[in-house]
């Protein structure tokens, strides 16, 4: 977005608002569950908006947005996606409070308000820890000694690593962790951040600028393997980090973290999904905890993460079906 467009996005709000920044947020479900998960909740009259910037965007950008809304009384937080890591680090003076893991993982993907102070927090160590639980059964680490290979160094890795690697896990956390990224510096703060988690899981950062480079990666993983595609491509941008002759793990999975897009490693791993007995997750449950999380922040309601309530929330979003191949 210019700086023309953040002039028509960035206007006092007249009644309570959430704003969702990202890149592509006119595509989001988000954009018409919102009023119904409003009513719901008994949140009052209320809207979201979306702000797109474009991948690492201008510094001023992210210090202007989070200015506009740390200083406008009815712009009550947001939720960001994609952005967190270098809006965390762009605008981190504007912050009056910084919550532990948004300090511990250098990310924030939720901007609240009490008592007049503007809060980041990371959501995503709690939201990705909760999706990730839900589909890779309990123990399945400690029984196999598989690994984990995300692609992607950004903000959701960084905070799925920190949940797989807690002690509180015990034995169930992966045998290994790699990392791979088309890029080297998101690679060297990964490695630098992966320090103060616990050291007991061993983690490899891999230097992947082709999909070729990602095939090589997956083809050494062990049998049950869990592989994330955590960069975006698919949806902020079309594509996938693999290509289409890449081996997935032997009675693994595979977790594409969009639920939108041309999905393309969500399709290309569906298609191995008989022969190489995985387990296919996209990113619903992700979407669905990670929106629940930051709204349960933003406008102070208690909002459960699993049970009816939360069966209920999920009924009112309506899983939207998959996007024709293009």
């Amino acid at each position: 977005m210019t700086a023309t467009g953040l002039d028509e996005v960035l206007v006092p709000a007249t009644i309570p608002t959430i704003y969702f920044i990202g890149v592509t947020t006119s595509r989001s479900s988000i954009l018409t569950v919102f009023p119904r998960w409003a009513e719901a909740l008994d949140i009052g009259p209320s809207r979201i908006v979306g702000i797109d910037l474009p991948l690492h965007a201008p510094a001023a950008d992210y210090r202007r947005v989070v200015a506009f809304i740390k200083d406008d009384p009815l712009s009550l937080g947001a939720l960001v996606t994609t952005h967190k890591i270098d809006c965390f680090h762009a605008a981190r003076e504007l912050f009056d409070e910084i919550d532990p893991l948004a300090v511990l993982t250098g990310e924030l993907s939720c901007l609240s308000k009490r008592d007049g102070m503007l809060i980041a927090s990371a959501k995503d160590p709690i939201t990705g820890g909760l999706a990730f639980d839900a589909f890779v059964p309990a123990g399945h680490f400690a029984r196999t000694g598989a690994e984990v290979f995300s692609m992607g160094a950004g903000g959701s890795t960084i905070a799925i690593a920190w949940h797989l690697m807690r002690k509180a896990r015990g034995g169930d956390r992966p045998s290994r962790i790699i990392v791979s990224n088309r890029s080297q510096p998101r690679l060297d703060e990964f490695a630098r951040l992966q320090t103060q988690f616990d050291p007991g899981v061993p983690v490899s950062c891999e230097l992947a600028p082709t999909p070729e480079d990602n095939d090589a990666i997956m083809a050494a993983l062990r049998p049950g393997s869990v592989v994330i595609n955590a960069t975006g491509l698919g949806k902020d941008a079309p594509g996938s980090p693999i290509t289409d002759a890449a081996a997935f793990p032997a009675a693994g999975f595979a977790w594409e973290l969009n639920y939108r897009g041309d999905l393309v490693f969500l399709r290309q791993a569906q298609a191995a999904a008989n022969r190489q007995q995985l387990t296919v997750e996209d990113g619903w449950l992700y979407f669905l905890h990670g929106w629940t999380r930051v709204i349960a922040e933003v406008f102070h309601r208690d909002i459960p993460t699993s049970g009816p309530r939360f069966g209920d929330l999920s009924e009112l979003a309506g899983r939207p079906p998959l996007e024709p191949a293009s």
